[in-house]
């Protein structure tokens, strides 16, 4: 089982309940898959650095989970299916990675609202 972070981008033009669907959707593929997801973010609305698909912001979404490494390639092509999902990343965290997440969640927990 393999460390895997993804980052992905929702059109800003669903309600919070389509983008909470929308998640949910991907976090039951990659249990489908044999993976589990340990962790979740959502950053909210954000400015996009330039424009994609004629839109300047997005929702983004944080997905941290283990997986065999099998489920990558399945999973980058359900978000290309998916056209409410306009950006995404997913990549394989090595062991300086792993060791570093649980200090940034704490870090940003510790952040004022």
């Amino acid at each position: 089982m393999n460390n895997y972070e993804t980052v992905f981008i929702i059109t800003p033009v669903l309600s919070d309940e389509q983008v909470a669907e929308t998640v949910g959707k991907f976090k039951e593929f990659i249990k489908e898959n044999g993976g589990a997801v340990t962790h979740e973010e959502n950053w909210g609305l954000r400015k996009l650095t330039y424009p994609i698909q004629k839109k300047s912001t997005g929702f983004y979404h944080l997905l941290e989970f283990t997986a065999p490494g099998e489920i990558v390639l399945p999973l980058e092509i359900t978000f290309k299916r998916d056209e409410r999902v306009i950006r995404w990343l997913t990549t394989r965290m090595n062991k300086h990675h792993i060791a570093y997440a649980p200090k940034r969640r704490e870090r940003l927990a510790k952040q004022p609202a």
